[in-house]
């Protein structure tokens, strides 16, 4: 065996276990002529955003054990858009920022064109197939006797929906997925049926108004949308309705979209669960005050609702199994709290869109540029990042899950339904570019975002049905629509004057989650 160079000598930094060092070593020199010194390639892989400060972790995380196994490729990473470039230039408040696909497209086509490209925003990946940017893995994958089967359905699904519908053009090695967590304590304790794979919204929340019992203090309720039990209104609205894919304006950002009658379901849907007090409010779930006996007592479940037992079932990322192993372990630390007897199910989905979800997250999605100058390599790389080896070590993590069925197992010694979180995929997005650049455009799109808080919130306070609130929200939206057109990015006259009120178009955290 060569000597290691001693480049590699910082892989040591990964805490590699010897065991498996020794293994791909073994692998390695069974590639014939990977380690000869005349023939040594650079392999160059794009990214969407980075800098050189950030290179290394990047190296830590995605390159280091390639070029450890492959001692005649060297990486080069290329980002798309560097950080380092702009974070020392004076910021104006009209500045536009740059468009994330124009600056892939650059390294993409450009002179000296990347091999592969990661992407860490799903969203990008239909546009990209839609420009002939990425070649389509099938053929390789058919070619090296790679079984798609071995993956989790969901992922590989979800992946081809973001593309064309049809072929793939990226694999990626983890993902983020939720479940709905639930309490069995309390089930038991009211006679209630416990939740099961695959229920629709409807199901979930018929449920959770059984589950609701008492009053002020010692009021318990059936659901949340997350941990803490309260949160913006409108932002868990907008997770909830994606995968409807409503708009709230037309292409061209001039005509509103919203005064129909789906909009009117979602709303009203929302509207009662309120009204009926089937979600909590921040005032609800209120934590009990700290003894006033100059002790401190840290105790960083105190405000979250489902641990305290105040909430039957709650949306939950995978890294919550993680929050709750520590809580059980400790229970007995935190005063009037009890250990979690818990499961879990699949987040629900819509009937008319069955196994859909915006709570699912597809991220470090690797392509092969179709322009790439090393496309064998790429390929290798593409395929070793999605392979068993590179796949056994992200098992460690305990955020995000393997995409590979046979690593996509249970926490060792812990027991729950592991289909809960392999069984939905995420919204595709295909078309998310078109509106990224209205926005990038047009930045003071985001109002309209505001307004539909604003409007929504007048339906949870009581002030306005949900029909004069969605009327309303048309009138001012058109109007909104108009002066952004002909004033995208600075002030808009009327806005902040009293028109519609500095304090009525409030911050909201909604993004553009529900536009597709």
């Amino acid at each position: 065996m060569k000597t290691i160079p001693n480049r590699f000598r910082k892989l040591a930094l990964t805490g590699l276990s010897l065991t498996l060092a020794g293994s791909l070593l073994a692998a390695c020199n069974g590639g014939g002529n990977s380690d000869d010194p005349n023939n040594r390639r650079t392999l160059r892989i794009g990214t969407m955003y980075g800098s050189s400060q950030e290179e290394q972790y990047f190296r830590q995380q995605y390159t280091d054990l390639f070029e450890f196994t492959h001692g005649n490729i060297d990486i080069e990473i290329v980002p798309a858009i560097d950080w380092s470039e702009t974070q020392f230039e004076e910021q104006t408040p009209d500045q536009k920022q740059p468009d994330p696909l124009e600056k892939v497209k650059e390294i993409m086509t450009g002179p000296n064109p990347v091999d592969v490209m990661i992407l860490n925003d799903s969203s990008m990946l239909g546009s990209m197939v839609q420009e002939n940017l990425l070649k389509p893995l099938d053929p390789l994958l058919k070619e090296d006797k790679i079984d798609l089967n071995e993956y989790v359905p969901a992922v590989i699904e979800g992946i081809k929906e973001m593309g064309d519908g049809q072929n793939l053009y990226a694999l990626a090695p983890t993902y983020s997925p939720s479940a709905l967590f639930y309490n069995k304590k309390l089930f038991s304790k009211l006679g209630v049926e416990v939740p099961t794979n695959g229920m629709t919204w409807d199901d979930l929340f018929n449920l959770a108004r059984r589950l609701k019992t008492g009053s002020g203090k010692d009021a318990t309720f059936g659901f949340t949308f997350n941990q803490w039990g309260y949160s913006d209104g409108y932002y868990d609205m907008v997770n909830y309705a994606a995968p409807l894919q409503l708009r709230m304006f037309d292409d061209k950002a001039e005509t509103m979209t919203v005064n129909t009658p789906q909009w009117e379901a979602v709303w009203t849907t929302f509207a009662n669960l309120y009204k009926d007090k089937v979600l909590p409010t921040r005032e609800d779930l209120q934590p009990d005050p700290q003894p006033d006996d100059g002790k401190y007592r840290y105790n960083p479940y105190q405000e979250q609702a489902f641990f305290k037992g105040k909430v039957a079932m709650v949306i939950g990322s995978y890294s919550m199994i993680n929050d709750i192993e520590l809580f059980n372990k400790n229970v007995d630390k935190f005063e009037g709290m009890e250990a979690l007897d818990w499961d879990v199910v699949s987040v629900p989905t819509f009937a008319e869109n069955p196994g859909v979800s915006n709570y699912i997250y597809i991220s470090t999605l690797a392509g092969i540029n179709a322009q790439a100058q090393n496309p064998d390599d790429a390929w290798e790389f593409v395929k070793f990042m999605n392979g068993k080896e590179w796949g056994k070590l992200r098992a460690r993590s305990s955020y995000e899950l393997p995409s590979l069925i046979e690593f996509a197992k249970p926490k060792e010694g812990m027991s729950y339904n592991m289909e809960a979180f392999t069984s939905v995929r995420p919204v595709p997005q295909r078309n998310n570019a078109t509106w990224s650049k209205l926005y990038q455009e047009r930045p003071n799109l985001s109002l309209i975002d505001q307004l539909a808080a604003t409007e929504f919130n007048k339906v949870i306070n009581g002030e306005m049905s949900v029909k004069e609130a969605l009327a309303e929200f048309e009138t001012k939206g058109n109007d909104l629509l108009q002066k952004i057109k002909l004033n995208p990015n600075g002030p808009i006259e009327g806005v902040n004057d009293g028109v519609y009120g500095a304090k009525e178009l409030t911050n909201s955290a909604s993004g553009m989650a529900i536009l597709d």
